[in-house]
């Protein structure tokens, strides 16, 4: 594969959806291409603007906290493994708003305890906060919605 085709097709692929260097450099690995080339397409499609980090963080943390209900732990997790800045995670998860926050953790709380049969207070506290740390929020945090 040339250096003009794989960039096309990396144009093509961070066009469909926004994307992270990580996912780039993961998908052209598969391609035969040297680290060279690699880092020089990569260089082209952010000087084309295919490519934001900043961007795509924000464009994650949003999509990930509304339509899958994620809190800010497990956003930042994922967004770690996607080898995402420091500066570009804070600055995405500060995009949601505290109000919104405690809104989806209520949201969430409300739902999932009227999923629960009808246990000891202490077993469904237990098993909402489980839940609510597993969705990646705050434990303190949780523990606080639930006294």
């Amino acid at each position: 594969m040339t250096h003009k085709e794989a960039l096309e097709k990396m144009a093509k692929y961070c066009a469909y959806q926004e994307r992270c260097q990580f996912e780039v450099r993961t998908k052209l690995f598969g391609t035969g291409l040297s680290n060279d080339e690699i880092e020089n397409i990569i260089c082209d499609l952010i000087e084309q603007n295919f490519l934001d980090e900043l961007r795509f963080s924000i464009a994650f943390v949003r999509g990930k906290f509304n339509a899958k209900s994620w809190g800010k732990i497990k956003i930042k997790q994922h967004l770690k493994q996607k080898k995402i800045s420091e500066f570009c995670i804070k600055k995405s998860l500060s995009e949601i708003s505290k109000e919104d926050y405690y809104s989806k953790l209520d949201k969430l709380l409300q739902k999932k305890s009227k999923l629960l049969s009808t246990e000891d207070e202490f077993t469904k506290k237990q098993k909402l906060a489980r839940y609510l740390i597993g969705k990646g929020f705050e434990s303190e945090m949780v523990w606080e919605e639930l006294s």
